[in-house]
């Protein structure tokens, strides 16, 4: 995507040239399509690294309209996403006509300023809120009118401007993480229930292995080896955190930096596997799950490479 005005608040949906369309992304995409169209909002939710953001810009490009992009903050208020009163014009008016008479007026009214998602729903571009749920729920209620009654109010003293009619071509991605995640919100039950909320899981083997390759430029054969050696770890249920495609692009490209490949007897791939996936899969990086997640790590290379 890029910029489309000099403000860089509204961005020009385009296709990623390395993004990956496999049958398992043709079925989400294709069933978000069809939602968006019936005029429902959608909601990607999913564990990090489950591709939301991803899946979303694609679906805002197949879209085609110019998108605004929001990422959710604790410290949003309503005025962050909407917009507010800032600042004062002022008018002065110095009358001399008459020579002897000499009359001053001064008129000052506040200025009314847009935001993003103001910006959104005036003009029919497509909304993405991404990690929504990391704003407070009284930041997000000022969506609840905008997605059901399609208008908006303002606090604006100037009555033009105090309800806003959302524009028919305006429409909304949003996603999130699971609610037990650090720093995520409950999502309000007024506002899950306006959206349709598509639970996104860890890709099918081609797609991570198609990914793998297309972000690292790896033959197939070296990206499959990195993958396997991931997925079996993810699902061995030995480690606090699931690795994600996230490791096998940091792998992959890694190994395609320094030009080498995911061989056995390489230790250099050896100790990236080790580094990479240690991180990954723990919070806390205490020895003795580093210990038990290189072990395992060392197994699986043994085994796949």
């Amino acid at each position: 995507m890029r910029t489309v005005n000099e403000t860089n608040t509204v961005l020009e949906p385009r296709r990623m040239t390395d993004f990956v369309e496999t049958k398992y992304i043709k079925e989400i995409t294709n069933r978000a399509s069809n939602y968006i169209k019936a005029g429902f909002p959608v909601h990607f939710r999913g564990p990090s690294g489950t591709g939301k953001t991803t899946m979303a810009k694609h679906l805002a490009g197949i879209i085609g309209r110019p998108v605004v992009i929001i990422h959710g903050d604790a410290e949003y208020k309503t005025s962050d996403l909407i917009g507010s009163e800032t600042g004062y014009r002022f008018r002065k008016l110095d009358d001399r006509f008459i020579h002897s008479v000499h009359k001053l007026e001064e008129d000052m009214e506040k200025k009314w300023v847009n935001n993003r998602l103001t910006i959104a729903i005036k003009n029919g571009f497509t909304l993405i809120y991404d990690e929504f749920t990391r704003s407070r729920a009284e930041a997000n209620n000022i969506l609840l009118p905008i997605l059901q009654e399609r208008m908006m109010s303002t606090s604006s003293v100037k009555s033009e401007d105090y309800y806003m009619k959302v524009h028919p071509d305006f429409c909304a991605i949003f996603t999130s993480n699971p609610e037990e995640y650090a720093g995520v919100n409950r999502t309000q039950d007024a506002l899950r229930d306006r959206m349709v909320t598509m639970d996104l899981d860890h890709f099918d083997y081609e797609t991570e292995v198609r990914i793998t390759k297309a972000k690292s430029s790896l033959s197939m054969v070296n990206a499959e080896k990195i993958v396997k050696v991931v997925r079996e770890l993810r699902e061995s249920g030995k480690t606090e955190f699931n690795p994600t495609v996230r490791g096998c692009i940091m792998i992959a490209k890694t190994l395609a930096t320094i030009r080498t490949i995911p061989a056995k007897d390489n230790e250099a791939f050896k100790l990236i596997c080790q580094d990479i996936l240690t991180s990954e899969t723990s919070r806390v990086g205490s020895k003795t799950n580093q210990e038990r997640v290189r072990s395992i790590v060392m197994d699986l290379i043994e085994k796949h490479c």
